[in-house]
């Protein structure tokens, strides 16, 4: 896996640890929702990365009906929000 990728993750799991102090705290909801969607996009981030340059070689050792195969499932994946 990507050092960027795992960064990126460690860095998510910090922001999410910060969310959790926050509702302890009783912060006000404009903050957590604001770090809320800092959380989600950093999300976003990690899986257009995960696609951009790991699928490359996840798909390496596929035929091309495996890729397309697996291209399908990627796609309905990365459509369920």
């Amino acid at each position: 896996m990507s050092e960027k990728i795992l960064q990126n993750l460690r860095r998510i799991e910090g922001q999410v640890k910060g969310l959790q102090r926050m509702i302890g705290e009783e912060r006000q909801c404009d903050e957590i929702l604001t770090q809320i969607m800092a959380v989600k996009a950093a999300l976003d981030r990690v899986t257009s990365d995960l696609v951009e340059t790991q699928m490359e070689s996840c798909f390496a050792t596929l035929s091309v009906d495996e890729v397309k195969m697996q291209m399908a499932k990627t796609l309905k994946l990365l459509s369920k929000s």
